[in-house]
């Protein structure tokens, strides 16, 4: 059976349309489930701007229904993917706002540092979103009975990829990473670096506002982190607060 709105018994007198090219500006006649079509005059291939992807977006089965995506919307299946992903987080995680409020910061960070690192978005933004999604006895923050690990959420985030229609490829790279976050102290790539950076930069922007006092000195948190791109947001964080100095004279947040 296939999809209503790409079923052509379904249609109505607006399914078949003319659309310009925009390269040499003649006619090109589009039906509503093209996804793409080659200009006879020119030869040039272009998108149907009429087309909603919206479900193709998202939906597991959007190559068969459709065919084939072309790269553009490739993207934006990726990028709906994470929205998804951090709604389906929050739900999960219900009322504790503290977890979901870090979860945000450490998505936020892994965007900005995955834009300068050449990161696979992907799996950065999935895993930023997920590695906190399980916990297990210990102490963590203000519950002095759980602790978030990462082999505790690998295996619930995969999980959930799977129910959201990933591809498996991505919803294993995401397991791995986030299994990968509990112990190494060294970068393994450039997905784990940026992630492991986004964790303790929302780390350090939490003590920097709530003026927590550290043992560690600045300049050593920021010098254990994976990337250049998180080095340089760590320095900016810090001069931000007011904490330039103690960058030069070793002294500790307070």
């Amino acid at each position: 059976m296939k999809c209503p709105g790409q079923d052509s018994r379904y249609w109505k007198t607006d399914a078949i349309y003319e659309v310009n090219c925009p390269r040499c500006g003649r006619a090109v006649e589009f039906f509503k489930d093209d996804t793409t079509r080659k200009c006879n005059t020119c030869g040039h291939r272009f998108i149907n701007p009429k087309m909603d992807f919206g479900c193709a977006a998202y939906c597991r089965f959007a190559e068969q229904c459709i065919g084939s995506l072309p790269p553009e919307q490739l993207e934006r299946r990726k990028d709906l993917l994470k929205d998804r992903v951090a709604f389906e987080v929050k739900k999960r995680l219900k009322n504790d706002f503290r977890r979901i409020g870090r979860t945000a910061r450490v998505a936020h960070f892994a965007e900005r540092l995955g834009d300068r690192e050449g990161a696979n978005k992907a799996v950065v933004l999935c895993a930023a979103h997920l590695h906190d999604i399980e916990t297990t006895p210990g102490v963590d923050g203000d519950d002095p009975t759980a602790v978030s690990t990462g082999a505790a959420s690998a295996a619930p985030a995969e999980e959930i990829l799977h129910q959201l229609g990933a591809e498996p490829d991505l919803a294993a790279a995401v397991r791995r990473l986030i299994a990968g976050l509990d112990g190494a102290s060294k970068g393994k790539d450039i997905d784990f670096n940026v992630v492991c950076d986004a964790r303790h930069l929302a780390d350090l922007e939490a003590d920097l506002k709530a003026g927590i006092r550290r043992h560690t000195r600045l300049e050593n948190r920021i010098e254990r982190l994976l990337t250049a791109a998180g080095r340089d947001a760590a320095r900016q964080m810090v001069h931000a607060a007011g904490g330039s100095e103690g960058l030069i004279d070793n002294q500790v947040i307070g």
